[in-house]
């Protein structure tokens, strides 16, 4: 059956406030841990990226090798604004029952303990360079991203990422 997760996300920061000149931004791709009734798998990262019509699930660590999976990004909205810097990304997954191959536990839609991860681009300007971050649902918080050039203060992780089930 067809189902639908929310993922939404939100940064803070006197760095998202005007006048710095890092441009953080949230990147295309995102992982969700999903159960993945194609190699009958609980708990699998799957790789997301926007625009493509299919999602990437990690496989089992023996037999069953990375493979593609019916799952895509619906939609993916951004703001940036006084609140922060905050992501909406809607997911369609193909899900259906299935006891995992390995372990024997059940499968759900979303996986029992849902684990998300985003992505985020800034360019330094004053490194003229570009680099990357990302956060987690399973991350310590709060916790302040830096550029990895200049090492000022991007933005504030103080809230974890929301996964919920809507379909």
């Amino acid at each position: 059956m067809l189902r639908t997760a929310e993922i939404t996300a939100k940064l803070t920061g006197e760095g998202l406030r005007g006048g710095d000149s890092h441009q953080l931004y949230w990147r295309a791709t995102l992982e969700v841990s999903l159960d993945c009734f194609i190699c009958e798998r609980t708990g699998r990262t799957t790789l997301f990226e926007r625009g493509a019509e299919r999602a990437l699930c990690s496989g089992s660590r023996s037999g069953f090798a990375r493979h593609h999976t019916a799952a895509r990004i619906a939609a993916f909205d951004t703001t940036n604004g006084r609140e922060g810097l905050a992501v909406r990304a809607l997911l369609d997954f193909w899900w259906a029952p299935f006891t995992d191959t390995r372990d024997g536990n059940k499968s759900a839609a979303p996986t029992s303990h849902p684990w998300v991860r985003l992505h985020l681009g800034y360019y330094c300007q004053d490194a003229k360079k570009s680099g990357t971050h990302s956060i987690q649902t399973n991350a310590v918080r709060p916790h302040e991203l830096t550029c990895g050039h200049c090492e000022r203060v991007l933005a504030v992780d103080a809230q974890t990422p929301a996964v919920r089930l809507l379909v």
